[in-house]
């Protein structure tokens, strides 16, 4: 009995070693970032808190810890995305283009059935069954999923044991404790936008507050056993302490890791996909007048070794409130500080954790910043946004001039956990981990995304972008936008070369006008964003 016993305590260390050897995945996923907004990118123009270019730099961001991590890792000089976030979500999670997910662009994504046969927005998952989460669950990973949601369907479908999310979701308007949200009113007869706090008119689109004093539900945490999903606060404690001076990011990165934590108590392996609301624009509850877009966070001070977090102080009510300077003034560039703070934290606590030389860690943005290039076609300013990868043993370190799509990360990971996809199962992404750990020069010949019926390709010598504009890539602008135009007329054989090869590439995924929903789905949308591109017979080959 005792020899069996044995064995059995043998074999069962064996199985937990074995997933501890296994690498932890963290991906950030920041929202509305260019890569022109994070300074290793050496752009001479950046954002200031009105949406207008600027090489200020007062409104330059600082970001000791991201371009550490670039270093130490690998930054890549030409990484796309969709050019707003729905289709970039949905690209990351898949591995697939939006011929095969039907999400084309924010206000326009096709129609399909859900698990239970109803038709409306197809969710990803029923498209591509094997999502980002999936491969890490088959694989003996423990899932998070905190922040962002945006995914149509069931949340736990996507692929993930828990979440903490910080909804934007307007069906979520039955939040208990945070009157920091908008509802419509009719006023004379005129449908109104009403901030709830104050009861006043606001000036902006509906959200409900996911930074200050934010709406955060949870996904299956041990908390509330009985409930799926229970809004947060949730125990004496978390109740007593929310209030105005709680941020939603904070509480985001509180529960990652506790997950983290519990997950390693269990011998377990982690794979977290934070998808922070961070980066993107949201309506200053605080000074409801303010006209720039990004509200203040929580001031940190980088000594050169640590971050410093100086704890907000906020009073008021009603649309009056005073921060007593606890907090930044408005910019992206003091949201991109408090990513770089979070990245800190995240590599403190993996070092604590003695799993930081085992844990792959992934920074990138879902598309370009509000104002720049949010949800436009043009140039590459839309899909053209910072990526950087940490992974223990990679040969390659620093800056890569390569050509890297978003949908390149789901087969980069499902590589580096041991993943294998079904021989069948067709991806549009394509592994890094050949590049990463090996000496190949190049990853792509091209890049292909898309907005809507808006297709865009480039190699590396020309860009064509959603307008049908081609432009010259061979001379890199300082501002990273300002490519010149090509005149075809005077054009190199090398440019007519390669044109012809990208213009190959489009036929693959021309499937806005003909197979825009799901297969056997004939529902049309009443209407549809406008385009530069208006049908399906205006082709450029």
């Amino acid at each position: 009995m005792k020899i069996k016993l044995l064995f059995v305590v043998i074999v069962l260390t064996s199985i937990i070693t074995n997933a501890q050897k296994k690498p932890n995945v963290v991906i950030f996923f920041a929202d509305d970032i260019s890569a022109r907004e994070i300074p290793i990118y050496n752009s001479s123009v950046w954002s200031n808190p009105w949406r207008e270019n600027t090489s200020d730099k007062k409104y330059r961001a600082k970001t000791p810890n991201l371009d550490k991590l670039a270093n130490e890792g690998v930054w890549i000089t030409t990484a796309w995305a969709a050019t707003v976030c729905n289709p970039s979500r949905a690209m990351m999670l898949s591995g697939r283009y939006a011929y095969q997910t039907k999400w084309w662009n924010n206000k326009d994504k096709g129609y399909g059935p859900d698990e239970n046969g109803k038709i409306g927005t197809w969710p990803v998952y029923m498209s591509s069954p094997i999502l980002l989460g999936h491969a890490a669950q088959k694989m003996g990973y423990g899932t998070f999923w905190a922040g962002k949601t945006q995914m149509a369907g069931s949340y736990e479908r996507h692929g993930f044991d828990e979440g903490c999310f910080t909804p934007g979701g307007l069906q979520d308007n039955d939040n208990p404790y945070a009157d920091f949200k908008h509802e419509y009113k009719k006023i004379n007869g005129k449908r109104t936008l009403i901030n709830v706090d104050t009861g006043k008119p606001a000036d902006t689109y509906m959200q409900h507050s996911w930074y200050w004093y934010p709406h955060v539900k949870l996904m299956n945490h041990p908390s509330s056993p009985n409930n799926n999903y229970a809004w947060w606060p949730n125990t004496k404690e978390s109740k007593k302490n929310f209030g105005l001076n709680t941020y939603g990011p904070d509480v985001e990165l509180e529960f990652v890791f506790d997950f983290m934590e519990r997950q390693q108590k269990k011998g377990k392996p982690f794979f977290i996909y934070h998808t922070t609301h961070l980066g993107h624009d949201g309506f200053n509850w605080f000074n409801p007048d303010d006209e720039s877009s990004w509200p203040g966070t929580p001031k940190v001070t980088w000594d050169g070794k640590k971050y410093t977090r100086q704890e907000p102080k906020i009073t008021g009510d009603k649309g009056v409130y005073n921060t007593h300077n606890s907090i930044t003034e408005s910019g992206i560039h003091n949201h991109i500080n408090y990513i770089d703070y979070q990245v800190w934290l995240y590599r403190k606590k993996l070092k604590e954790m003695d799993v930081e030389d085992n844990t792959i860690f992934i920074f990138a943005a879902d598309n370009g910043t509000g104002g720049y290039g949010k949800n436009k076609g043009i140039q590459q300013r839309g899909c053209h946004i910072p990526l950087i990868i940490y992974a223990p043993g990679m040969k390659k370190h620093g800056e890569q001039d390569i050509l890297v799509s978003i949908a390149d990360i789901l087969p980069t990971i499902a590589d580096m956990i041991g993943f294998e996809f079904p021989e069948d199962y067709k991806l549009d992404g394509k592994s890094l981990k050949p590049y990463l750990y090996g000496d190949e020069t190049e990853h792509r010949k091209w890049l292909y995304t898309y907005r809507g019926p808006e297709q865009l390709v480039r190699g590396t010598q020309v860009l064509k972008d959603g307008a049908d504009k081609w432009w010259d890539l061979t001379t890199f602008p300082k501002d990273l936008t300002s490519y010149k135009s090509i005149k075809w007329g005077e054009a190199s054989n090398e440019f007519k070369k390669e044109k012809k090869e990208l213009i190959k590439v489009l036929p693959q995924y021309d499937f806005y006008f003909d197979e825009y929903n799901a297969p056997g789905v004939t529902k049309t949308p009443k209407k549809r964003p406008r385009y530069a591109r208006k049908s399906k017979d205006k082709k450029v080959y």
